[in-house]
């Protein structure tokens, strides 16, 4: 039964099977029921196709239902406070309720993108990619208490505090990164993690991880479940220092890409693989997903701190269905989460001006945006020459080909004057080059792929830097209007200092993240260009050795 909606983000379609919707939209939802995340209806220009759920809001009478529709972002609401306890204890059941049914329901590829004020495809609340609206459970948000600053702030002084950023969308405020500066975070009696910054020749660097591994991802299988109602691909993951194989679905990584972004407030997280609504087993789809789930593990288990993440180490090693459900609602009640991670920080005792750290921080702004500039020139270069190694290349070559067996065909037209090892040479070289066509059709799956998957997840890493450098400016900012305030004597030096102290920790860490950026960088980049030119060699090599072979014939004629 066909039902009306709004739309609460505008969506742009990205095959033909998907529409595009726009904020505000009154759309026609053509069945409730969504699959894998998406809902099937008519935008108002009366196209039909898939958009999906999570950006949608369904238009109930109030007769019908006083309880918004679970297919609502709480986050997502502008205009409401998604904090409010009857909205949050309605997620955290949903939650719940959809753990507890075969170990998570059937959704494969759920749409976990919500958007901002900008109305754009937005980055997620800490600055990183988007979030999947259902995971916004309370547990695992930061919430400042209404009380007074716990660790630095007077009660008695309530006109000194620094004023609170306006903009309730803006990175600094909604990872928590503000309240933390501020001073609205309160020490806890105990903190389990700790995860410790020192200072190299180069600067502040993660300290790394004493028992460092790797991870393989292989095998992906198609399985069904509920006598074959359901389908999804199961992938063999073996972590190096267990040796021992776990079998995760996308969502099971979806759902630490999460958890990673909820907590780990100033850390790029690399960006899963793109998700997508048909096609999902089609064997170069199921390749490819494969290859970018290979570098996004690389990836993560490079990283000193999210290596070490109790929420990755059960993501690896629970192989019991039972211990995965209770390991998986433990993290997701994990409190030290957003600001409270700055918590677990500890930072070097060398002082550091901030005045040069805010120089520091703007040359590698100027950095990542030119990187970013260049890695989707390189992108798109590279997916040009793809589709010509597909298309162009290819024909070009067998329209030769097909050339040369014309005029071998011709020369058998007089039989008098025939030669046949002639004939035979010239139709050989037809065929050889009808050969290099398919050659050149087949090549990139070897190099350009390979490179294309790196450079996506560099692409990944680079859009999450604006917002994680935003809490630094945002930091630098009240440590500026704090010291203004002390000068004036509407503050006491104390308080200001503890604003700074904590915004040197901000920026320890932010500096931390931009050095181990670098040193993956070139790690990265040197393996990607080698292996490219590595696989370019062994092709034009055995292009030549075919064209080789077929000037031998010639010679003994």
């Amino acid at each position: 039964m066909s039902v009306k909606a709004k739309a609460l983000y505008t969506f742009l379609s990205e095959n033909k099977e998907e529409i595009s919707i726009q904020e505000n939209e009154e759309l026609v939802i053509f069945d409730e029921n969504s699959v894998d995340g998406w809902f099937q209806g008519e935008n108002s220009r009366g196209e039909r196709g898939l958009f999906p759920a999570s950006y949608v809001e369904i238009i109930r009478s109030r007769s019908n239902s006083n309880v918004t529709d679970c297919s609502i972002s709480p986050a997502g609401s502008l205009g409401k406070d998604s904090s409010t306890p009857n909205t949050s204890l309605h997620y955290q059941q949903n939650d719940y309720d959809d753990d507890d049914y075969d170990d998570w329901d059937d959704w494969d590829d759920r749409s976990t993108v919500v958007e901002d004020a900008d109305h754009t495809r937005s980055a997620g609340a800490n600055g990183h990619a988007p979030q999947n609206p259902l995971s916004n459970n309370p547990n695992v948000h930061y919430r400042p208490k209404p009380a007074s600053r716990q660790d630095s702030i007077s009660s008695s002084r309530k006109g000194s505090m620094v004023g609170r950023n306006l903009n309730r969308f803006s990175s600094f405020v909604r990872s928590g990164v503000e309240a933390f500066v501020l001073g609205d975070v309160p020490m806890m009696a105990k903190i389990a993690e700790s995860y410790t910054i020192d200072m190299s020749p180069l600067g502040p660097q993660w300290k790394e991880n004493p028992r460092p591994f790797s991870c393989s991802i292989e095998d992906p299988t198609k399985q069904t479940k509920f006598k074959g109602i359901k389908t999804y691909i199961s992938y063999r993951v073996t972590p190096s220092h267990t040796g021992h194989p776990v079998y995760r679905r996308y969502k099971h990584f979806d759902w630490l890409y999460n958890r990673l972004l909820h907590k780990f407030t100033v850390i790029s997280v690399p960006h899963l693989p793109e998700k997508q609504a048909t096609g999902r087993f089609e064997e170069d789809f199921i390749e490819k997903r494969k290859r970018r789930l290979i570098l996004w593990m690389n990836h993560m288990t490079s990283h000193p701190v999210l290596s070490q993440y109790e929420g990755f180490e059960h993501f690896l090693m629970c192989a019991d269905d039972k211990q995965w459900k209770l390991g998986k609602r433990r993290a997701e009640k994990d409190e030290m989460v957003g600001a409270h991670f700055m918590l677990t920080l500890q930072i070097p005792n060398e002082h550091q001006d901030l005045q040069d750290v805010e120089e520091r921080v703007d040359n590698f702004k100027s950095f990542a945006k030119k990187m970013d500039d260049s890695v989707m020139q390189l992108t798109h270069v590279a997916s040009e020459l793809v589709r010509k190694h597909l298309g162009g290349f290819r024909k070009e070559f067998q329209r030769l080909g097909n050339a040369f067996q014309a005029i071998s065909q011709a020369f058998t037209l007089d039989p008098p004057h025939r030669s046949d090892a002639l004939n035979n040479a010239i139709s050989h070289t037809g065929r050889t080059y009808e050969n290099i066509g398919e050659m050149f059709a087949e090549q990139p799956k070897y190099d350009l792929f390979h490179m294309l998957d790196k450079l996506s997840l560099y692409q990944g890493l680079l859009a999450n830097f604006p917002d994680i450098i935003h809490l630094q400016k945002g930091a630098f900012a009240k440590v500026k209007e704090s010291q203004r305030m002390s000068d004036e004597g509407k503050m006491d030096q104390d308080e200001a200092d503890g604003i700074r102290k904590r915004c040197r920790t901000v920026g320890f860490a932010l500096q931390a993240e931009m050095s181990h950026f670098h040193q993956r960088r070139e790690v990265d980049f040197k393996d990607m260009m080698q292996a490219y030119l590595r696989e370019q060699i062994a092709f034009y090599q055995r292009v030549v050795q075919q064209l080789e072979r077929t000037l031998r014939m010639y010679d003994c004629l």
